[in-house]
This record gives structure tokens, sequence and C-alpha cells, in this order.
């Protein structure tokens, strides 16, 4: 039968085992690693983990909660954890819309900043699809995904270019010619049509680089640059347009990080376990649905980078049964350009 002093013995080999944390705070580094390690975990597969039951001296435990909670020094919320059927306690691992926008910050905190000159075009290939209407009114027909490439200039004063397969050239940013009228009655004069003034519907480069970096103040923006005249969802417009950034420009990484902050505090999002985008590729989506449409960003479940998006009916109407999609789209590259139609090395 052990003795008092095998019993002590143990509990000294324990807090051995189980060293309290130091008290130093955490480089940002380590802080970035941990608040990572975390997120990854609320996506692991769907299973619930018992975390089994057992005893420690009280010497050793003490130690073991003060390290977990040095480990969890992030804060991420991870839903409610309740007790299991055996009495143990349930992880769970199906994550929140917060928690996947979250990681896809973290991403896009780390990944290499959008360097582009007023002179260059940001240029981003994607594969797309978007159904059209049948001429007799039936379902819609959704063709194959094609090539789309685009260069954007980077300040908005020169004129870009839009190259999809199957279709000729398009010029971005023509300044057609108009009729100016100087006053009420004068004759109109020869004129041009200027580019239109930046905003979260009609980015630019320059403009899309100088957004707050805050998320409360970059939502109140995106909120007051798409509020609706005819009485629309102003959440599904805010979540639109946010998308629309996410897809048709290239962000400086903490805008980028903002812009998902940002999402996630408009309400109604939800996560759908799996997605696929137009190149076929799989991962986790943040979805928002309106008006019998479902808009989803598809994420990496690895990495948490912006795959694409689609929008798929979910309730049957005209165009089709719920489950129609919509539209599709795989963003591939984003790069810099010097000139338009010329694809970018880097590439």
């Amino acid at each position: 039968m052990p003795t008092p002093a095998d019993d002590t013995r143990l509990r000294a080999e324990l807090v051995e085992l189980l060293p309290p944390p130091e008290a130093a705070e955490l480089t940002p580094l380590r802080h970035q690693v941990l608040r990572h390690r975390i997120l990854n975990a609320a996506q692991a597969p769907a299973r619930r983990r018992r975390v089994p039951r057992f005893a420690l001296p009280a010497a050793a435990g003490a130690a073991l909660a003060a390290t977990l909670v040095a480990a969890v020094v992030s804060g991420e919320p991870h839903g409610p954890a309740g007790p299991s059927r055996d009495g143990g306690v349930a992880v769970p691992a199906a994550p929140t819309a917060g928690q996947v926008l979250a990681r896809a910050a973290l991403a896009a905190s780390a990944t290499p900043r959008a360097a582009a000159r007023p002179d260059q075009f940001v240029y981003i290939e994607s594969l797309t699809a978007h159904a059209a209407r049948r001429a007799d009114g039936g379902p819609v027909a959704l063709p194959a995904a094609h090539r789309r490439q685009v260069w954007l200039s980077a300040d908005g004063t020169r004129e870009g270019l839009l190259r999809e397969a199957g279709s000729p050239d398009s010029a971005l940013g023509v300044r057609g010619p108009v009729g100016l009228i100087d006053h009420r009655g004068a004759t109109p004069r020869p004129g041009t049509l200027g580019p239109a003034e930046p905003s979260v519907t009609q980015p630019t480069h320059t403009f899309v680089a100088a957004l707050p970096t805050d998320p409360e103040t970059l939502l109140r923006l995106v909120y007051a640059q798409t509020r609706p005249t005819d009485g629309g969802d102003p959440h599904q417009r805010a979540f639109t347009a946010i998308g629309t950034l996410l897809t048709e420009t290239w962000a400086p990484p903490r805008v980028t990080a903002a812009l998902y902050e940002a999402a996630a505090r408009i309400p109604g999002t939800t996560v759908l376990p799996r997605a696929t985008d137009a190149a076929g590729r799989d991962g986790v989506a943040v979805a928002r649905t309106a008006h019998g449409e479902q808009t989803q960003w598809i994420f990496d479940r690895t990495t948490s980078a912006f795959l694409g998006e689609r929008t798929v009916l979910t309730r049957a109407g005209s165009a089709g049964p719920a489950g129609t999609l919509l539209g599709t789209t795989a963003v591939l590259t984003k790069a810099v350009a010097d000139h338009p139609g010329v694809v970018p090395a880097a590439s």
C-alpha cells in the first residue's frame, strides 16, 4: 500500500512534469502562432473529442491550469463546450462564421503586400461562370467556367482591359465623348467623361489601399456607401460589397484582414462545412442569404486563403429549384502589371 511519502514524491514528480509558465509577456510572433494554433483547432474534422477524467494533486492541477491559461492567451472564442455522456468535456469541432473569418484575417495579415504604383495596373486572373436567363423564361443555365483576366488602373486614371475567353477584349475606364452644357440654354460643347469618384462600389487600388484598418470604422463606411434606396437588405448589400472587394481588388494585408473582421460583424452569416469554387477546389464557406439567394465565400481549409465565391438559390422559383447554382468564381492570380494586356511574369 502506498505510504504518505510515496504520495508526496508522486505529487512532486507531477509538478516537475507540469512546470508553471513564465510570467513574461509573449512576443508578437509567439502570440500570433498561438492564436493560429487555437483557431486551427476550431477547424478540426467534425467529431467530438473527449478529455478523459482523471485526478491530479492540487499543486499539479494548479500548474496545469496555469499552463492552459497561457496557451489560450489569444482569447479566441470557440463556441460553448458542454459535458459529454460519460462526464468528460466535449470539445466543439464546428467553427462559427466569426471563427472562419478570424482565421482568414490572420492568414491575410501574413500575405505579401500589394505594392502597385499609381501608373501601374492590378492584374487579376480567375475562372468564372454566371447563369443566363432563357428566352422562354425557363430555369437558368450555367455555362462552363471560363478564364477571365482583368487589368485595373491602380489610381483609376488609365484605361484598363477586360479579357474573357470567347469574347473580344473590352476597354475599362474609357473616357467617352460627351456634350457639356455650361448653363441652361447653352449650346453643348464637346467634352470627355472623366472617371467616377472612387468608392466601395467603384474601387480603385489606391482607394482600397487607403481604407480604414479598424473593422468598426471600415464597416460603417461600407454601410454608408452601400445604403439601399429601395428598402433592400442593407446587411446583404454590405456583405456583397465586401465580397466584390475580395474578388475584384488587391488590398494590402491589413485592409484585407479588416475586411474579414468587418464582415464578421454583419448579422446573419453562417458556415457551410463544404463548398467548391469554379476551379473545383474544396473548402469551407461563410455564407449569407437574402431574397432567396445565398452568397458563399470559400476559404482553403488549411491556409484559410480566399478561394472564390458562389451564389446559390435557396428556394425554388422561375430561375430553378433550390440549390441551383447561379454563379461561381475562383480567384487564381493577383499581381501587378506595367501595361494592360501584358500578363505579369510572376503569375
